[in-house]
């Protein structure tokens, strides 16, 4: 085994009394890319969820650059989050109060990074992903293709240990679509950063190193493309 920097063991979780993760084991290394495929309900979004602190499994661990993270309390997640994660919603979650730009700062701002620096790197990673010439307005200002390019820059702008993205492409035409996963495969080439894709989409895990099947909350099978 390679250099693992994300991994759940053995999760379960349950909403009430339905069961949605049973038993589920994976895991990533650094600069691998995984997709996560499955029909809906499978648990794909739960388990994203789980690994990124966002839940607690039921049962279960989840490890995080060496240390196991589903035992910590909230704000100690929270702060392990911001340093080693960058996540990708479907419809990109970005702070709607903000400039394009400062949505892409605001990572690196809350690290503590030199103001100077700040903007030259949320720049250069909106510049990556052919938004920057967007970067002074406001959210409602932009289209729906640029806002999820955004909101990936802003999960790459802080160079994360692992990239956690939730559908990425899905409310995307190919156009954007493809400039979304070519910056999400760079960030994995270029820095290192482990990259978990749960998606829908054929295209997009074709061009994953390695596919993980759920099916009714657990793992029927592991491909490598």
């Amino acid at each position: 085994m390679g250099d693992v920097v994300l991994s759940g063991a053995g999760l379960h979780h349950r909403y009430g009394s339905t069961p949605v993760l049973r038993g589920v084991d994976v895991s990533v290394e650094r600069g691998e890319v995984v997709a996560v495929m499955g029909p809906s309900g499978s648990g794909k979004s739960t388990l994203l969820h789980l690994l990124a602190g966002m839940l607690r499994p039921d049962s279960g661990q989840v490890w995080l650059a060496g240390r196991r993270i589903d035992t910590l309390r909230d704000r100690e997640r929270s702060a392990i989050r911001l340093r080693q994660l960058g996540f990708v919603f479907q419809f990109g979650d970005l702070v709607p109060e903000l400039t394009v730009g400062e949505n892409v700062e605001l990572p690196l701002s809350l690290l503590g990074a030199r103001a100077g620096d700040v903007r030259t790197r949320a720049r250069a990673m909106l510049d990556q992903l052919g938004v920057a010439d967007v970067a002074e307005r406001r959210l409602s200002e932009v289209s729906g293709g640029q806002a999820q390019r955004v909101a990936v820059a802003r999960a790459l702008v802080h160079e994360p240990a692992v990239v956690l993205a939730d559908e990425p492409t899905g409310s995307l035409d190919t156009v954007n679509g493809e400039l979304v996963l070519d910056a999400l495969l760079a960030a994995a080439r270029q820095t290192g950063s482990a990259v978990m894709i749960v998606t829908h989409e054929l295209r997009v895990a074709a061009r994953a190193a390695r596919e993980i099947q759920l099916r009714d909350g657990q793992v029927v099978d592991r491909v490598t493309t």
